[in-house]
């Protein structure tokens, strides 16, 4: 690593520990292990971040009242879509503030083809960093460690690149 990209991943670690997110850690060598959290999907049912390993994974903090969040929606269903069947996932995670019937509806009217997660106590997006903005989105690789963060909605182009990067490693 040269030292201006050194000192850069410095200043970005730092930025990330002050501002209490993992967005500063993408590309800086040691990649973030996604935080220990049980989503309670839709259906009552509960999966773990030890459940992500294995496969790259797509985890979506949302909010139906989210004008950004709505509007992405179709390409993460799509982006589900075309992945999926090669070792890709998604899990969207409603805000504890989004009544639940509203993401139920939602998640019926829509069809939404992954799985969908009520943070009905807000303790997951306190737990990936404090998540308060919607959309979040965060890339976790196949061995569980967080690679990429966005907060608004993704360059989808350059999501797909580096989902077939990720799903192309062993």
């Amino acid at each position: 690593m040269s030292s201006v990209s050194s000192a850069v991943c410095r200043i970005a670690l730092a930025s990330a520990l002050v501002l209490g997110t993992l967005a500063g850690l993408a590309g800086c060598g040691g990649a973030q292990l996604a935080p220990e959290s049980t989503f309670v999907l839709l259906d009552g049912s509960k999966k773990t971040t030890a459940d992500l390993k294995g496969k790259v994974t797509l985890v979506n903090f949302w909010a139906t009242s989210c004008v950004t969040c709505v509007a992405e929606m179709p390409q993460i269903i799509s982006t589900y879509n075309k992945y999926q069947g090669q070792g890709y996932d998604t899990l969207a995670v409603a805000m504890s503030y989004d009544p639940p019937s509203y993401v139920v509806n939602y998640a019926e009217t829509r069809k939404l083809p992954f799985k969908v997660a009520i943070d009905n106590t807000g303790a997951v997006a306190k737990a990936w960093g404090d998540v308060q903005l919607t959309p979040t989105t965060y890339v976790v690789n196949k061995r569980g460690e967080i690679v990429k963060q966005y907060v608004g909605e993704p360059d989808f182009a350059a999501l797909h690149r580096l989902i077939e990067k990720l799903l192309a490693e062993t």
